[in-house]
């Protein structure tokens, strides 16, 4: 391990790397009760699900770790699953079959820009302001998303929506749990959010115990009952791929999501190791994203949403971890946990809101980066969240920001400073506005 990983090279050590395995996979394993609880809302099954993720994270981790020697885990996305579920699935009316091949070719794509360098030039090219506004925006939604869910926030003829009921069980839960969550984050518990989740279970199962109506209800223990149910499924759904309108769009939008999502993770993770070179570009740094474009096509034909680099591996890399050790331990831990789809029973609406709502005050805090100074910053970013969460689509967020951002360039006399790339997709996201579902 010493030879392959480099560990005296990085300033680290073997237990250093698994202690640090260790803290990501804490900090990323609320994806194991929250992917699921999205993804069901497309009609997959949770049981499902929990296990395409389980092995698509522990599987894909472990090849960033051996292929480019990053600290950085892979899983299920947090926002892009959104964008399966409530855009792809909900809005422009595919069948989750038909989101999980569009999943399946973006990640082909990915591949194949990326062994181009096409993705690594696109990446580059975004101004660092708009990446970090549709990272808050996807914040503001994904929190939106766990509130509805739970029934903190329903629909209302008078004012399109309202507060729910704070009587209602299921709501008190929710609420109890967003204040764990938050006092242990706030009080820097390691893996606060993990931590809080497991807690607002328990709390709901003692309910149950109490004669709660609609409160988890614990059913079974670890098993090896695998569910394969949704492994090719993403074969199935390629018909839809000839047949559907909207199915290149959404390929776009699951391409433009991830670009930010994985540019940025590696950009945080990289700054805090010797992954950094001193020109500020990323060792390695195909290497890494060749890693996240095979688990894209990986977790689709496992049956998951898109597979990308998670912030949270900066937790890890935050107790000293410095190469790819520590993602290999992160992914046998989350292997390991493919035997705990039993405990999916107590992972409710109410259990995984408080989990949303604080990794969206986490991804929002990427606001304090905006320079606010800048009216043509200010006013993409402002919209960017706003469409995100008013219009209850990722992916049309993004757009009318690129749009704006374009626009207030032209208007202030700065057309020139702009990337012909960003013209490109300006261009795209018009035509996107103008075929997209309404």
């Amino acid at each position: 391990m010493e030879n392959f990983f480099k560990l005296e090279e990085n300033g680290t050590n073997v237990k250093t790397e698994i202690l640090a395995g260790i803290t990501t996979f804490l900090a990323m394993a609320y994806i194991l009760a929250v992917n699921p609880s999205i993804l069901h809302d497309a009609g997959m099954p949770k049981s499902g699900v929990f296990f395409a993720t389980a092995i698509s994270s522990g599987v894909i981790s472990i090849l960033m770790g051996v292929l480019a020697n990053y600290p950085v885990a892979l899983s299920s996305g947090m926002g892009v699953n959104a964008l399966f579920t409530y855009t792809i699935v909900a809005k422009m009316g595919l069948s989750w079959r038909g989101a999980l091949a569009c999943v399946l070719v973006s990640g082909i794509i990915f591949v194949l820009i990326t062994v181009t360098n096409i993705r690594k030039m696109i990446i580059n090219a975004i101004p660092s302001q708009l990446k970090l506004a549709i990272g808050a925006g996807i914040g503001f939604f994904v929190a939106f998303v766990g509130l509805k869910n739970a029934g903190i926030i329903v629909t209302s003829p008078a004012t399109l929506v309202s507060l729910g009921s704070f009587t209602k069980p299921s709501v008190l839960l929710a609420l109890i749990g967003i204040i764990v969550t938050l006092v242990l984050v706030v009080r820097n518990v390691p893996a606060g959010v993990f931590v809080g989740l497991v807690i607002t279970a328990i709390i709901g199962v003692i309910m149950n115990a109490l004669g709660f109506a609609d409160m988890p209800q614990f059913t079974g223990v670890a098993s090896a009952n695998f569910d394969v149910s949704l492994v090719g499924q993403a074969l199935n759904g390629f018909g839809e791929l000839f047949s559907h309108p909207q199915c290149w769009l959404a390929i776009f939008s699951l391409l433009f999501v991830d670009f930010f999502d994985t540019a940025g993770t590696l950009v945080a993770v990289a700054g805090k190791t010797k992954l950094m070179d001193e020109n500020g570009e990323l060792k390695n740094v195909e290497r890494a994203l060749l890693a996240d474009s095979i688990g894209t096509c990986f977790g689709a034909l496992m049956g998951t949403s898109t597979v990308t680099s998670f912030v949270e591996s900066a937790s890890g890399v935050g107790v000293g971890g410095r190469t790819g050790l520590t993602a290999c331990v992160t992914g046998v831990l989350f292997l390991l946990a493919s035997f705990l789809s039993p405990l999916l029973s107590i992972v409710t609406y109410s259990v995984t809101a408080p989990a949303l709502v604080v990794v969206g005050i986490m991804m929002a805090q990427q606001l304090k980066g905006i320079d606010w100074d800048n009216m043509i910053v200010a006013s993409a970013t402002f919209i960017t969240v706003l469409v995100m969460i008013l219009g209850y689509s990722i992916s049309n967020g993004i757009a009318a920001g690129f749009i704006v951002y374009a626009a207030g360039m032209i208007a202030g006399g700065k057309a020139k400073e702009v990337n012909w790339i960003v013209w490109v997709l300006s261009l795209l996201f018009i035509f996107y506005f103008a075929v997209a579902p309404k």
